[in-house]
């Protein structure tokens, strides 16, 4: 039993986008997300970051990056989003 999909031949291309007539365009982001997101990572990591600087130990560390896995991995993504984001 064959697909008829398959059969039918290429796909047709892509439209192009209204506003620069390009199909692939991309809208620029806005350069202040990564600032944004490094604000809200600090934020959320204010206290452990306290305890840590305070006192260090294993141990916090790791409830640190237990309990907070999304502001930890913004803060180790954000040079990632600054090259890319241009800001």
């Amino acid at each position: 039993m064959k697909a008829s999909h398959l059969a039918e031949g290429p796909l047709e291309p892509l439209e192009p986008d209204s506003s620069s007539g390009h199909p692939r365009s991309r809208r620029r982001a806005n350069p202040l997300v990564p600032l944004l997101l490094l604000l809200l990572a600090l934020i959320d990591l204010r206290v452990d970051l306290r305890i840590l600087f305070d006192h260090f130990t294993f141990t916090s560390l790791a409830e640190a990056v237990r309990f907070h896995l999304l502001a930890v991995v913004v803060l180790l993504l954000t040079p990632s989003l600054w090259r890319r984001y241009g800001a």
